[in-house]
């Protein structure tokens, strides 16, 4: 995932050119689609719903952890691991509370003026360069995208219809890389899971994707892919065993990838009591386990690490651990964890 930016780019790439074709990085322009919550299993069990969709998958790609997106459309972004970057979940243990990374608020309220973005989130996004960044025009001045957007050109749209003829713009203008995020599908995805309301968002994630390819003009490339998928969680949240919370002062994180941070000489306990409550419906691991195994990436910053709790509690199949400040159980369609269903999403690719 963090492999496509400085590809597309040509900046910072160690290695070989990510997991983009050749054609991509020959064409005269690139756009990059990010579908917020279009995960590959459920993509490829619905042909019929999404064809344009369908039919573009080039290949199936790994998102990074947490699966959840502050911290992997900052990766994105970025060319970086969540390590290396810091953004490492939605809600970040700071020490005026949790930082909710997408509204950048905390309990004392704003975040701007306590947690600067750009010195939040300090790597350079797009390799330093300055492309066009289009997403919903509420998003535009957000805190979280002065973070993860830091170095490029912020736009906005009212309106999905407005997409395409914005990316249609901007190449006609001159743009060689035009960046474009719709977050609709997570959204319907969260209240309703994988019903019909999801039925009938993809069959608008394809039109929207049709609409482009028409717009774009020849010799551009179109990738998109997503930042993660989802998992159906209606059967309700489970509850943190007791003994787990006695030896906790904090959590954050989310549901299906919560962090608990230990009391003051209790890690060791905390660590067992939540392997005794919740070693069946999760990986339980310690914030050096999580390091070692390279869960967040190969660089893990001072800053980063600072940000982790003690335990990390990560969701095993269908289930997600409570807390008043998660959405309770209106939230059904949820991410964060390690499961196929939400780390494996599509590398969709069309060149005119």
């Amino acid at each position: 995932m963090a492999d496509i930016v400085p590809a597309v780019l040509q900046t910072g790439l160690q290695g070989p050119p990510g997991p983009l074709p050749p054609e991509v990085l020959e064409a005269r322009a690139v756009v990059l689609l990010i579908l917020d919550g279009l995960g590959a299993e459920q993509l490829a069990a619905r042909p019929r719903t999404a064809p344009t969709l369908h039919e573009m998958h080039a290949s199936t790609i790994t998102t990074v952890a947490p699966s959840t997106t502050a911290s992997v459309l900052t990766s994105i972004a970025t060319g970086v691991g969540v390590g290396e970057h810091g953004i490492v979940g939605y809600r970040i243990r700071t020490d005026d509370g949790n930082l909710n990374v997408l509204k950048w608020r905390t309990p004392q309220g704003d975040g701007l003026e306590r947690h600067p973005p750009e010195r939040f989130q300090p790597v350079a996004s797009f390799g330093g360069q300055r492309p066009p960044a289009l997403q919903r025009d509420a998003y535009r001045k957000s805190g979280f995208s002065r973070a993860y957007l830091r170095d490029a050109r912020r736009f906005g749209y009212k309106m999905l219809s407005s997409l395409a003829v914005e990316v249609r713009r901007l190449l006609a203008a001159g743009e060689s890389f035009v960046y474009a995020y719709y977050e609709g599908l997570d959204v319907v995805a969260h209240e309703h899971a994988f019903g019909e309301h999801y039925e009938a968002e993809l069959r608008a994630c394809d039109r929207l994707m049709a609409d482009l390819l028409t717009a774009v003009p020849r010799g551009t490339a179109v990738v998109a892919t997503s930042d993660h998928g989802l998992v159906d969680c209606s059967g309700g949240l489970v509850k943190i065993d007791r003994a787990v919370l006695d030896c906790a002062r904090a959590e954050s994180g989310e549901a299906r990838f919560r962090w608990l941070h230990a009391r003051p000489g209790r890690g060791r306990e905390l660590y067992r009591a939540a392997v005794g409550a919740h070693g069946h419906q999760a990986w339980v691991r310690t914030a050096s386990e999580v390091i070692d195994e390279g869960w967040l990436g190969p660089v893990v910053t001072e800053a980063a690490r600072s940000r982790l709790g003690d335990v990390a509690l990560v969701a095993q199949d269908r289930w997600a651990f409570g807390h008043p400040d998660d959405g309770g159980s209106k939230i059904v369609g949820r991410h964060g964890s390690l499961t196929p269903a939400e780390m494996l999403v599509p590398l969709l690719v069309h060149v005119s």
